[in-house]
């Protein structure tokens, strides 16, 4: 991984990472053995979602933009579809007695937040140099 991935990856997985020791902590406390499961699982799928666009991006830089807008949107429609079916998967295999949807919930938006803010704040560290049009 080139050090521009590596920088950002590592920006984005320090707050998440801390944002999730707390949602886990205080989901516990609150909700139990569900919150704990729905905290995890929040974890789970919101860190897997953002390292596959890490993964895509660091795949296409070499391409043209054609190439990289078709791997973009490939990428981002294969996450939603995946998505999709594992939030149908969970709410008709599991029991809410088990995993707590709220906690789930609040606990994705919480580390997508932490995560997208982690990512912007190590970007604007990045030292990018851009060449000028001639």
């Amino acid at each position: 991984m080139s050090s521009n991935e590596s920088k950002l990856l590592r920006g984005a997985f320090i707050p998440t990472f801390l944002t999730s020791g707390f949602a886990i902590l205080f989901s516990t406390l609150l909700r139990g053995v569900s919150g704990l499961l729905g905290a995890v699982l929040a974890q789970f799928v919101v860190i897997i979602f953002f390292v596959i666009h890490i993964a895509v991006s660091r795949l296409t830089r070499n391409l043209d933009p054609i190439s990289t807008m078709a791997m973009a949107l490939f990428s981002y429609f294969a996450k939603l579809f995946a998505l999709g079916l594992l939030l149908w998967a969970i709410a008709r295999f599991t029991d809410r007695s088990t995993v707590d949807r709220t906690t789930f919930g609040i606990t994705a938006v919480a580390l997508t937040i932490a995560w997208l803010w982690g990512e912007i704040a190590s970007f604007m560290k990045l030292r990018l140099h851009l060449p000028l049009p001639k």
